[in-house]
């Protein structure tokens, strides 16, 4: 054994010799600085640059602007096969999908594949068929084990389908699954619906992934009314710490923009004139989506745009007396000259 390890350090040595030969730098392993996670940081310790190169063939994590090695031997983590199309990833594919928290059992469990064929392709007997169909059925029976499992299973089949509607992306959905787990662990649930507990965390999930839904948006795809999920809210808010900031007039700015068909020279605008708001304290105490559509409204008139109030009211979701208003106030304080 001591042996063979003498022999791996004298072809250790003969690799950096014959790479100090061909004029190639290797970096000692304490100059390679690490963060406060203890990952390599990647930048170069000798000249600073951010253009490092992994080399597959020998193993080594090279710069490309002054040849230092930073690395050799790393190992590769990728899969050892290649795939030039879709059929062909998924048959050489030995695993499944990522896990992922919007499934009650977190998408570890198995299933029996509904297509009548064994592991081979062959089609299964018609005398086998019907054990095929009975295991199937307790399969799903026993997926779901006890009330908790059955609980989160419902409420979060209920999140996948108020999000599908709002159009929220993925990281949307996970949070606000995570968010409604912490609540099950904490036993926020009794004594509340498990829909309006559902619709509360997706509300919260909004927010912290700064992509903004209003209650009313909320509660118009959901089954209960505006004021449980309010109260619901702000109940497994406290309960479970959440630090959520006030939502700002500038974060609907682009999707209201979006829904009119305005340009980008209309939302740059747009958000300049909420800027400016902003610092002379003009939108502090007034709902975001009023301040954000006024704003869009006199933007739309500057550009030459123009969208009537009706327009930029159905989109924003709220009056047309409250956007007249709100843009009343920003083009008097702001001394901006709107001609109707």
């Amino acid at each position: 054994m001591e042996s063979e390890i003498e022999k791996l350090r004298q072809l250790k040595q003969e690799r950096e010799k014959m790479k100090e030969r061909q004029g190639i730098a290797v970096a000692p392993k304490e100059k390679v600085k690490e963060n406060e996670n203890d990952k390599a940081v990647t930048v170069c310790p000798e000249c600073g640059s951010h253009q490092l190169v992994h080399d597959y063939e020998r193993a080594e994590l090279v710069c490309q602007n002054c040849g230092l090695v930073l690395d050799d031997d790393f190992i590769d983590r990728g899969p050892e096969w290649r795939a030039f199309d879709h059929d062909q990833r998924m048959k050489r594919s030995r695993v499944g999908a990522p896990m992922t928290f919007t499934i009650h059992d977190k998408g570890l469990s198995t299933m029996i594949d509904w297509r009548n064929r064994d592991s081979y392709g062959r089609a299964i007997s018609s005398k086998n068929r019907a054990q095929l169909y009975r295991l199937r059925k307790w399969q799903r029976r026993i997926r779901v084990s006890n009330a908790t499992e059955r609980n989160l299973a419902f409420a979060l089949s209920e999140l996948d389908r108020m999000a599908s509607a709002l159009g929220l992306p993925r990281n949307v959905r996970e949070t606000a699954a995570v968010v409604y787990r912490d609540a099950v662990d904490k036993n926020l649930i009794r004594g509340r619906s498990i829909e309006g507990v559902a619709a509360a965390a997706l509300y919260a999930a909004c927010r912290q992934c700064n992509v903004p839904r209003t209650l009313d948006e909320i509660a118009e795809v959901s089954r209960v009314s505006r004021k449980e999920i309010g109260r619901t809210y702000r109940f497994i808010s406290r309960e479970l710490g959440l630090k959520l900031l006030p939502t700002s007039p500038a974060d609907y700015v682009p999707r209201f923009c979006s829904g009119l068909g305005l340009k980008g020279e209309v939302q740059s605008r747009a958000m300049e004139i909420l800027k400016q708001a902003g610092e002379r304290e003009l939108t502090s105490g007034r709902g975001p989506t009023g301040v954000a559509a006024a704003a869009i409204y006199i933007s739309s008139i500057l550009s030459g745009e123009r969208r009537t109030q009706r327009e930029v009211a159905d989109v924003a979701g709220v009056t047309e007396v409250t956007i007249r208003n709100r843009y009343k106030e920003l083009a008097e304080q702001l001394d901006i000259e709107i001609i109707i």
